[in-house]
């Protein structure tokens, strides 16, 4: 009898389930995104080209801080990650007369080492208490900074920084380092839509969504918010690290609490918990300071009252506003 079952199970196909319908948006938002990286290299005008390198930049920076935040805890020290980064980078470039890449591993490694002793004594601690501390670690860099007039240049920072150089090809030009901000950015994007969908990354949302209930089905809460902390903030040296070569100066001013508070802000517009949140954001923000270059006041108010309308009316980023309506009814659905 049962062998006749086996024999009846085998005979009759199974249905096979429904192939995952590919989103629209998503599609569009991808062809978008390549028209725009292509329309710096068509217009080839200086000031449009600065925007898309310091773009590219911020999409790089912005990526290392969505990370933690998906995974529960928001830094005020970012920026301070990416002066760490760029300091190194320098140093290692000019001090030590070493080529370009071998100054941006070593800016990754720096940051990323750091971030991965100050979580091990700071991710003890969650909500208000953790963004303390990062503000203060922020402060602290930034004085280091300033104090170390022999080595960091003091509040003078070190001028003269060399260009990046890739296979002999000196990227002293803005179409050149252009291309390099973008191939960095697109990497940076590409490695973390390979994390997500791994299983670390999934231990990363599910820190993010429910941590308790994340520790309960024996994932290391603090092991993974480490783990995120450690990958941002080496991201956030990539970032610290192309700034100074493209800029070709670095000071302890250039990396304070304003480059982490505009970082926030990039994520919040752009959405935390989306891939292409930190792009969004950086599309959206780097181009206004261009606008109210006059007037700082009247800037910080504007990032003040963006940062408050999106947190009231769309707190899951304009992001958010691209997803498929099969997934809005999944989560509707959900909460019903």
């Amino acid at each position: 009898m049962q062998d006749g079952k086996v024999l009846l199970a085998t005979a009759v196909p199974t249905a096979a389930p429904p192939a995952p319908r590919r989103n629209p948006w998503s599609m569009l938002g991808v062809l978008a995104l390549l028209a725009l990286a292509i329309l710096p290299l068509t217009v080839g005008k200086d000031f449009t080209l600065h925007l898309a390198i310091q773009i590219c930049i911020n999409v790089v920076l912005v990526s290392g801080l969505s990370l933690l935040a998906r995974a529960g805890q928001v830094s005020l020290c970012h920026g301070a990650f990416a002066g760490i980064g760029a300091y190194v980078s320098v140093l290692v470039v000019m001090g030590l007369g070493q080529p370009f890449l071998l100054g941006v591993i070593a800016a990754m490694l720096a940051a990323g080492v750091f971030a991965f002793l100050l979580g091990t004594v700071m991710l003890r601690l969650t909500g208000v208490y953790f963004v303390l501390l990062t503000f203060a670690f922020g402060e602290f860099v930034r004085l280091v900074l300033l104090e170390g007039d022999s080595v960091t240049g003091g509040a003078n920072g070190i001028t003269g920084v060399p260009p990046a150089a890739l296979l002999g090809h000196v990227l002293d030009y803005k179409t050149g380092f252009y291309l390099l901000a973008l191939a960095c950015a697109a990497g940076v994007i590409w490695l973390l839509h390979t994390l997500y969908r791994s299983p670390a990354g999934q231990a990363i949302d599910a820190v993010g969504e429910n941590a308790q209930l994340a520790e309960a089905t024996g994932i290391s809460v603090r092991g993974t918010q480490r783990y995120a902390f450690t990958l941002g903030s080496a991201l956030a040296g990539l970032g610290g690290a192309l700034t100074a070569h493209y800029l070709r100066y670095v000071s302890p001013e250039s990396f304070s609490m304003h480059l982490s508070l505009a970082l926030i802000i990039m994520m919040v517009v752009g959405g935390r918990r989306y891939l292409f949140g930190p792009v969004i954001g950086a599309l959206i923000m780097t181009p206004l300071p261009e606008l109210f270059r006059g007037a700082v006041e009247t800037q910080n108010i504007f990032y003040g009252a963006a940062l408050i309308l999106m947190l009231r009316f769309l707190p899951q980023g304009l992001a958010s506003l691209f997803r498929s309506r099969r997934a809005q009814k999944v989560i509707q659905g959900d909460k019903a």
